[in-house]
């Protein structure tokens, strides 16, 4: 009988030791699913210096009769059985996620800031040109003062120079050269209507000489078509009557547009001759102090820019002018000396005004003189024209106001969609000054920040900023 209860209580010894195994493999399963480490002494599990020793304790009722029956039976100790937490209190798993902005890709990141900034440039400029538009006849006025102020400078500061006192310097350079402009507008008007009546005759000779030239081409063009064309011409003159009516008026309108805009040209010149040092320091009082001693840098430079523009194109207009002028005197085209005026003028729009001025030369020798006279002239335009480009132009303007021809090109046609010919023509000056501007602006912001003073403006920020992260070790994602 005693060896049948030690056996018993043997046997309960080791079922006691598998179930508290069991309990504790299970309670290392619920906290790996909950996220604990094992071993860590977290909830629901009991400290690994507490757990049970292989001779674990009995059951109530085995070590009772142990106790009744024999004094040989020893019982075990008992034993910390670890509670397993229930599943229900166990925290779900829950999957962090990362931050939006580590997981969109650098290009696009950068992308993205670089178009709203974009387009927050497209906006202002759309409302710069919104406003430009609405007052564009003081714009274009100003921007026409500014033109004339940089060609008559040097002369007041000649006459300084000379001991003139500021004021009457700038009165006797202001008013002497409005008179040289006000007496060249007058004789290309007086030259124009002295040789209208012969340029008109003439020009009815070369229809007529066109139109039998046209009857003796291989064209096959005959005479009944000739004055179909004619005809038709002259009832769309006379069905847009109303049309050419209006234009007229509008042509008056024109007019006393322009004049006002010469009087404005006019006082702001005389006020940019007499008080330009001070209207630029109060101009330049207007930026903000972190970019000033920038901007004091670059209005200088762009002066400069400004004024070499003006007097290269000043010379280069007069010697155009002139050669070609004489050329077509030579050639006996009527009307020689206005259309060399034309030419002078029309110069002051690069690329463009020279091929309009040119081709108007062409015109009128075609219609007065002919075939041969007119493919003379279009030979002679084209020879000044290439003198003008591949010498002219690089001697007097130099490296001053360097500006690709495409870009020449593009800016003449922008400034003439918004501005008319007043736009073209301040449309090269302005890319010109623009151009000398940024490239002192990065110059000086290169200089600054090699000298360590550090970048104008706030740190960089947003999702493009690595902060304390160099440059050359920055990774992209």
């Amino acid at each position: 009988m005693a060896k049948r209860e030690g056996w018993l209580g043997r046997l309960g010894n080791r079922l006691n030791r598998m179930e508290a195994r069991l309990a504790e493999r299970r309670a290392e399963v619920e906290a790996e699913t909950s996220g604990d480490l094992p071993g860590s002494g977290g909830p629901g599990r009991a400290p690994a210096g507490r757990a049970a020793s292989p001779g674990a304790a009995v059951s109530g009722a085995s070590s009772g009769s142990s106790a009744s029956g024999t004094a040989t039976a020893v019982a075990a100790p008992p034993v910390a059985v670890p509670v397993a937490p229930a599943p229900h209190l166990a925290a779900p798993a829950v999957p962090t996620r990362p931050d939006p902005a580590s997981v969109v890709p650098w290009g696009m990141r950068v992308a993205a800031e670089a178009s709203w900034r974009l387009l927050l440039l497209a906006g202002m400029l759309w409302v710069l040109m919104k406003v430009i538009s609405e007052v564009r006849l003081v714009v274009l006025a100003f921007a026409a003062a500014m033109l004339v102020t940089a060609m008559l400078q040097p002369f007041v500061v000649r006459l300084r120079r000379l001991g003139l006192p500021r004021g009457l310097a700038t009165a006797v350079t202001a008013i002497l050269g409005f008179v040289v402009i006000g007496l060249v507008g007058w004789f290309v008007v007086w030259q124009v209507m002295e040789n209208l009546d012969d340029l008109s005759d003439r020009v009815r000779d070369g229809i007529n000489e066109l139109k039998l030239w046209a009857l003796d081409s291989p064209f096959h063009v005959t005479e009944k078509q000739i004055n179909d064309i004619a005809k038709n011409l002259s009832e769309t003159i006379g069905t847009n009557t109303e049309q050419i009516t209006s234009a007229g008026l509008q042509g008056v309108t024109v007019l006393v547009e322009v004049l006002t805009g010469i009087l404005l040209a006019m006082f702001s010149t005389l006020f940019l001759l007499y008080d330009g040092k001070r209207i630029w320091t109060w101009a330049l009082g207007l930026v903000p102090v972190a970019a000033r001693a920038g901007v004091a840098g670059a209005g200088p430079r762009a002066w400069r820019t400004l004024t070499a523009y003006v007097r290269g194109t000043v010379i280069v207009a007069l010697i155009d002018a002139i050669f070609i002028g004489l050329g077509i005197y030579f050639l006996d085209v009527p009307m020689a000396v206005p259309l060399a005026v034309f030419i002078f003028l029309f110069a002051f729009i690069p690329l463009v005004g020279a091929v309009i001025s040119g081709a108007l030369a062409v015109v009128v020798a075609l219609v007065t003189q002919g075939v041969f006279t007119a493919l003379m002239v279009l030979l002679v335009v084209l020879a000044v024209q290439q003198i003008e480009g591949h010498v002219l132009q690089p001697f007097i303007l130099g490296r001053a106001v360097r500006v690709h021809p495409l870009a020449v090109v593009l800016s003449v046609a922008a400034g003439g969609m918004i501005a008319g010919i007043g736009g073209a023509v301040v449309a090269v000056p302005l890319v010109a000054v623009t151009n000398t501007v940024v490239g002192y602006l990065k110059a000086y912001s290169r200089d600054q920040h090699h000298l360590g003073a550090g970048m104008i403006g706030p740190a960089p920020h947003g999702s493009t900023a690595l902060g304390g992260v160099p440059d050359r070790e920055v990774t992209t994602p």
